[in-house]
């Protein structure tokens, strides 16, 4: 993937190009970040960007940053453009914190291959794909450098490799639990079941801790439909999800998980169209609000000019 940046902004002295976004660092101490319509699965960057995307992820994240601000401060400042965030730099803990409601996607593969530990946590016998846990569990796995795969890992060896201190890590498992409790009455109130989702947190030069990067949107978490849940569940049916699962399903009924030697199908115009309009359907459906795609129509020029105008006026 080309790494040069697309832009240059006023006092920026870093850039950062991840799967699916850019980050910019202005100064010590500001991130800049564009959400771009880049699509990834199994830690793999597909071929074609998905239209409105960046900015379906970018306006759910602030939505529930906003949301959550009492549970846990947010390195978020200001959202200057429909694909931009701006906020705080902070140092990220080299962990994610899965934390999950159901036994769905990695859980439940894992759970059909015969084990029944994920990162430490023992798995009830007698679970059908997409039951609920009798309580949520977490399931972290350490952060990938660029391009490696994330790996699972338990609570003890994080500790115990120091990888994050007993007493930061109770914490991010207090906001963890916490931030997932609200995540899953908002869902609630939209006639959704927040499946399961990922945290990541880091900490500023002060020590605060501070939740990072985008939360509950369709690319961190997974939701299904609560009409209906209990009828297909005991009908063994496949559950309706909201989630970009249906991007890996499509991606593994292809013959592709990202392993080594196996070719990403072809994504043709309607599947690019599908994906796009399963976005916004998302967006409309977890926020209850009517998704108002930007123009994009010189789209660098705006997200530009719109960063530039917040970061003069920030001085």
């Amino acid at each position: 993937m080309n790494q040069d940046p697309t832009f240059q902004f006023t006092g920026q002295t870093n850039f950062y190009r991840g799967k699916v976004r850019d980050v910019y660092t202005i100064g010590k101490d500001l991130l800049v970040m564009v959400a771009s319509n880049r699509i990834s699965a199994f830690d793999v960057v597909l071929p074609k960007p998905i239209p409105g995307k960046g900015q379906v992820l970018n306006q759910i994240a602030e939505h529930f940053l906003k949301a959550t601000e009492d549970i846990v401060p947010n390195w978020r400042l200001s959202t200057p453009d429909p694909q931009v965030t701006v906020g705080h730099k902070a140092e990220p803990f080299k962990v994610e914190m899965v934390i999950r409601g159901y036994l769905a996607g990695h859980s439940a593969r894992t759970y059909q291959s015969g084990n029944r530990k994920l990162c430490g946590v023992v798995l009830p016998e007698g679970m059908q794909e997409n039951d609920p846990f009798i309580e949520p569990i977490i399931t972290p796995s350490t952060k990938a450098s660029h391009g490696d795969h994330d790996e699972d890992i338990s609570r003890e060896e994080i500790i115990k490799q120091r990888i994050v201190s007993e007493a930061d890590y109770k914490q991010l498992e207090s906001y963890t639990r916490d931030l997932f409790e609200r995540g899953t009455e908002m869902a609630a109130e939209r006639g959704l079941i927040l499946v399961d989702t990922k945290y990541e947190f880091g900490k500023l030069a002060n020590g605060t801790i501070v939740l990072i990067d985008e939360i509950h949107t369709p690319d961190s978490s997974r939701y299904f439909y609560k009409t209906g849940y209990a009828k297909r569940q005991k009908n063994g049916e496949a559950q309706l999800q909201l989630s970009k699962e249906f991007v890996r399903e499509w991606l593994m009924e292809n013959g592709f998980q990202g392993k080594e030697n196996q070719t990403i199908p072809p994504m043709t115009d309607e599947f690019v169209h599908l994906v796009s309009s399963r976005y916004c359907e998302l967006y409309e459906k977890i926020t209850g609000n009517k998704f108002q795609p930007a123009s994009t129509e010189n789209a660098e020029l705006r997200i530009e000019k719109n960063i530039e105008k917040y970061l003069s006026s920030a001085q």
